[in-house]
């Protein structure tokens, strides 16, 4: 019965290990997905800011041997 207690004792402390290790690894990302979207909202915002105010035709593009 003791060598029982003494291995559910232990694998208690590595579950209680595992999950710690695996919160910090939780928190980290979150950090990261909040930092990727606070970079996407800005990339947006310089796309809209950078749009240029007047339509272009597409035949303006072409080349100048056609």
């Amino acid at each position: 019965m003791e060598s029982r207690i003494t291995e559910l004792e232990i694998k208690i402390s590595y579950t209680e290990d595992l999950v710690e290790e695996l919160n910090r690894l939780v928190f980290r990302q979150q950090e990261q997905i909040d930092l990727l979207f606070r970079e996407i909202r800005a990339l947006r915002e310089q796309a809209q800011n950078a749009q240029p105010q007047e339509q272009r035709s597409l035949r303006d593009d072409l080349p100048p041997h056609y």
